[in-house]
């Protein structure tokens, strides 16, 4: 990342700069906003490219259209949000490409913005088919990419444009993303800790074998930890285990030993014999774990040894959550991680998804380092992906 060429390498005055943001927000039935920190995160930029005199041309997709209008995914309401947070009106186009959009692109002033309507509501975003990406290009003259939660998707507005507009450069908001994850993984300071969670080995397979070579411990919670307990021989009950993936848990603990890097595992466990919020559940040691019951969230005594890891740790790397934490009853582990990263005198990178939802469900935001944007995106940078929207940025 830090060969590509950042926002403030340009020169954007009176230039029209289209700026590829992440507006994929929740929106309410009555088209109200119930989480804007995504738009939040964006501001520095879009405030920026103001101050610096710009013609501001956003982009965005929101959920899922498959390639036609839907009234359901319209940016409307982020076009009246964002006008709100500027202080200033945000200009809501009617579409994206064609030639009333360029005519609305050719007569922004300096220092004046316009928010593009849903990307996705043409099937050439999806496709990152040449034509489309081709008109969206021909909107502007300099590239902006601040979408760091869509930059592992090689789609027309993050990938197509940024060949064809040069420069092309990162935002504030992926320059701050590719920092943090970037300078973790190439040069972190030590004891460097991975606490990896959520429900399958499978989906984190490729980042336990990236991280490997680079952390001092792994720490694992969530479903996937009973994978890598039978390839223990730990009997497990019910627990989710991918039968198919044992033999590779096994491979990942032996060459976790042959680096001399701590694999940590739960000892002891929250357990139910149904999974539902309101099932009954006991604390269990490994050796004592139930033929029927089915562990869902880390016991005491792994949740004091995981605290301990994290209070000598420099470097903290959080991706996945220790047990079923929607459910309040099985959440104790995971907002314990939270609160032991919010104590700790270590960098926290939260990287994405249900670690974020965590970290705001406590409250526990301000005490992290770095919360990243991009579930998705951040999972693949830790696997070690080139992320084709970085990739495609001009380098320096």
């Amino acid at each position: 990342m830090f060969e590509k060429k950042s926002l403030r390498d340009v020169d954007v005055q009176g230039k029209r700069v289209f700026c590829r943001c992440d507006f994929n927000v929740p929106i309410d039935k009555e088209g109200k906003i119930t989480d804007d920190t995504r738009i939040r995160a964006a501001l520095p930029t879009i405030r920026y490219l103001l101050e610096q005199g710009a013609k501001v041309i956003l982009a965005s997709h929101l959920g899922r259209p498959k390639g036609k209008p839907s009234p359901d995914f319209s940016l409307c309401p982020v076009a009246t949000h964002l006008s709100n947070l500027l202080g200033q009106q945000v200009v809501m186009a009617p579409d994206c490409i064609g030639d009333n959009i360029q005519l609305l692109a050719d007569q922004l002033n300096n220092g004046r913005i316009m928010l593009l309507e849903n990307v996705r509501f043409h099937s050439g975003e999806t496709d990152n088919n040449p034509a489309f990406a081709a008109q969206l290009a021909g909107l502007a003259e300099i590239y902006v990419n601040d979408a760091f939660g869509t930059a592992h998707r090689a789609h027309a507005s993050t990938e197509g444009v940024a060949r064809l507009l040069h420069p092309a450069v990162a935002g504030f908001l992926m320059e701050k993303e590719l920092q943090y994850l970037g300078g973790a993984l190439a040069h972190p300071d030590r004891p460097f800790v991975a606490i990896l969670g959520g429900a399958k080995v499978s989906d984190k397979i490729t980042v336990i074998e990236n991280l490997l070579p680079k952390v001092d411990a792994i720490l694992i919670g969530g479903g996937m930890a009973y994978t890598f307990l039978k390839a223990q021989g730990v009997e497990v009950g019910q627990s989710l285990v991918e039968n198919d993936r044992i033999a590779l848990a096994g491979d990942l603990l032996d060459k976790a030993q042959k680096q001399g890097v701590k694999f940590l595992l739960p000892t002891d466990h929250i357990v139910a014999e149904t999974f539902a919020a309101d099932s009954p559940s006991t604390s269990v040691k490994n050796v004592d774990f139930p033929t029927l019951g089915m562990g869902l969230d880390i016991g005491p005594e792994t949740i004091k040894s995981f605290e301990k890891q994290i209070s000598t740790a420099k470097t903290v790397i959080w991706n996945g959550p220790m047990g079923v934490f929607e459910f309040d009853n099985f959440a104790r582990g995971t907002f314990a991680i939270a609160k032991a990263l919010a104590k700790s005198n270590c960098m926290s990178i939260i990287g994405g998804g249900d670690s974020v939802a965590a970290v705001n469900k406590s409250n526990l935001q301000q005490q992290m380092t770095h919360i990243s944007t991009g579930g998705g995106a951040s999972l693949e940078f830790l696997e070690g992906k080139i992320l084709p929207g970085v990739a495609a940025l001009t380098d320096k």
